[in-house]
């Protein structure tokens, strides 16, 4: 039994019979060949989107013109489509490798061509059998197209005007992507601008705000200088007419009662001795009842400003028997024109007992800004004891004669600011004063100052 021969048309599809089969089958190879290394090149293409549109479309060109085997390949867009991609068309002619954008290097044939693309038209020329055209469609919308004067054999079957579409499907979104990018750019430039403009805005809002508060606080202080100047004057009117007269009156009468006694027991009379100590210690009220009229009957303006050069003044009316010494601790926190003055006075109180009762040769002033509260002391060096001031401090909190009052004084002042008064052992030997007030004083001073300023407006326009 003889075996069959094999059947070479059910392995090939071709009849070997007859040659022109084979020839076709050799020219469909060839064109799916061309066909996948069309592809081939554009999924190459694809990864390199981060190099922008550009590198897509030249590679689309490309593989167009090579599966063509065209003279020239065009890709341009209709105008006023994708108004916003670059480039706006490319053109390869056959032979070279790099696509270019460039009008004046297209023959005229081309430039035609290009010129009915632009504007949507069609062109038909004597090569019009040659040129292959596929539109560049987005959205069912032309927006350009892919044509070229291709150089095969025979004119382009489906299968090739299949692949154009799709080369040409691609350069329309990378074309689409392009102008969303662009467009995405040209906002996100505008709203940066806006947003600069806005922080400009805000940084001179802040700017005139700051101004304002500071208009206001000085507008604040001159009123709370104004209402203080004449409180000021008035309190200075008092002494001078009443309680500095009453002390030279005082300070007569004990020099007349001196010069009585020494001409009745002569000045070796105990009494003698103390008439001499009454007549130095009037003198030295006067001299600083004096003073304190001196600074009353001055404007707020003419005044220092700060707490810490206020002590600093208060310590230099007894520098003369008086080695003393301020320390400032701390940011300097303004606590309101009438609690700092209140604290100075304090201090000036306080300064006087060292000068007058405890036998002291140095002083030490300290001023602490903390956070929350304002520490000030007073330390001695004298033969004080603070439990005997705080025994003294009761005293005079009874007192009802006015007479002896300077301890009571200090706390009276203190706790109208909401601190406190404490007496101890100075490391210098003596007694230490010590002044706590919350820095939070001054908001409660300045709605005080404004219910004063507010009760004389009223008083005046009722007048």
């Amino acid at each position: 039994m003889t075996r069959a021969a094999p059947d070479l048309e059910a392995l090939t599809g071709v009849r070997s019979g007859k040659g022109s089969y084979y020839r076709a089958f050799v020219r469909s190879d060839e064109r799916m060949e061309r066909a996948v290394r069309a592809m081939d090149s554009i999924s190459r293409a694809l990864v390199r989107t981060h190099e922008g549109p550009r590198g897509l479309l030249e590679e689309v060109v490309r593989a167009a013109s090579a599966h063509l085997e065209a003279e020239w390949t065009i890709l341009a867009l209709t105008d006023g489509q994708l108004v916003g991609a670059r480039p706006r068309f490319l053109a390869l002619a056959g032979g070279r490798s790099s696509p270019h954008d460039e009008v004046d290097a297209l023959p005229e044939l081309v430039r035609r061509e290009l010129t009915a693309i632009r504007k949507g038209a069609s062109v038909v020329s004597a090569d019009a059998g040659r040129w292959v055209r596929v539109p560049v469609v987005l959205a069912g919308t032309p927006v350009g197209a892919l044509v070229g004067v291709h150089g095969l054999a025979e004119a382009p079957e489906p299968g090739d005007l299949a692949v154009l579409r799709i080369l040409a499907n691609q350069a329309a979104v990378s074309l689409y992507t392009s102008e969303q990018y662009l467009q995405g750019q040209r906002l996100h430039r505008r709203a940066q601008r806006l947003y600069d403009e806005v922080q400009a805005q805000s940084r001179d809002l802040d700017h005139r705000t700051h101004q304002l508060h500071r208009l206001e606080k000085r507008l604040e202080l001159a009123r709370q200088r104004e209402l203080i100047d004449g409180e000021r004057g008035r309190i200075a009117r008092e002494l001078h007419d009443s309680v500095t007269q009453y002390v030279l009156s005082a300070g007569m009468v004990v020099e007349l009662a001196r010069g009585e006694l020494a001409q009745r027991a002569g000045p070796e009379d105990p009494v003698h001795e103390q008439l001499v100590t009454a007549k130095g210690l009037t003198q030295q009220a006067v001299s600083q009842l004096r003073r304190a009229i001196y600074a009353l009957s001055r404007s707020q303006g003419e005044t220092l400003a700060s707490l810490p050069d206020l002590v600093r003044e208060v310590a230099e009316h007894h520098r003369s028997h008086l080695h003393v010494q301020v320390r400032v601790a701390g940011e300097p926190v303004a606590l309101g024109v009438d609690a700092e003055h209140d604290i100075a006075r304090a201090v000036g109180e306080a300064m006087f007992n060292v000068a007058l009762h405890a036998g002291a040769t140095r002083a030490v002033v300290h001023l602490r800004y903390r956070p929350d509260e304002m520490v000030v002391s007073v330390a001695d060096d004298g033969v004080g004891d603070p439990v005997v001031l705080g025994r003294l401090l009761r005293v005079e909190r009874r007192s009802t004669d006015g007479s002896h009052r300077g301890l009571a004084n200090i706390e009276a002042r203190v706790a109208d600011l909401g601190g406190r008064v404490r007496f101890r052992r100075a490391r210098i030997g003596g007694v230490r004063v010590e002044i706590r007030v919350p820095v939070s004083v001054a908001d409660g001073r300045s709605s005080l100052i404004e219910q004063l300023a507010t009760g004389e407006a009223t008083s005046k326009e009722q007048r």
